[in-house]
């Protein structure tokens, strides 16, 4: 893939992240396959309220926040939104804001993409070793040449 493409994609995809209503982190999500982009952000299931946070107590004055156990992870969303349409992921290309987590990632490799994209690490680093350990390409995007 161009690098001209893997730049417009990711831009994509954290442009994506924005429409998370998610206060903690905002998480986007493309699926790229023959010129079709499918999109998922983190955020609560169809039909929920949009809050997905649950306050659990103050530090120093400063809300503490906790991702409700229902949130659905950008990745998951988007191929969720994959698989009602008529289209497979097999042999496509996955851009995401930050690294799969190990949910994620065997959801990843059941549904056929070859190759994921990310540009921050998530503190869970299990995602990553799943992918590589499945034989699933994995770069970390690098925008400094931009």
């Amino acid at each position: 893939m161009k690098q001209k493409f893997i730049d417009l994609y990711m831009d994509w995809a954290e442009r994506v992240a924005q429409l998370s209503h998610a206060r903690r982190l905002k998480i986007g999500a493309l699926i790229v396959k023959d010129n079709h982009v499918h999109y998922g952000y983190n955020g609560m299931p169809e039909g929920w309220d949009n809050n997905c946070e649950n306050l659990i107590g103050y530090d120093k004055g400063e809300p503490v926040l906790k991702t409700k156990p229902e949130v659905l992870h950008a990745e998951s969303n988007a191929i969720a939104k994959l698989a009602k349409s008529n289209e497979s992921a097999a042999g496509a290309d996955l851009f995401v804001t930050h690294s799969p987590c190990l949910d994620c990632a065997k959801l990843i490799l059941q549904s056929g993409i070859r190759r994921v994209w990310f540009k921050n690490h998530y503190r869970d680093p299990y995602g990553v070793e799943f992918l590589k350990k499945s034989g699933i390409e994995v770069h970390q995007y690098d925008n400094s040449q931009v």
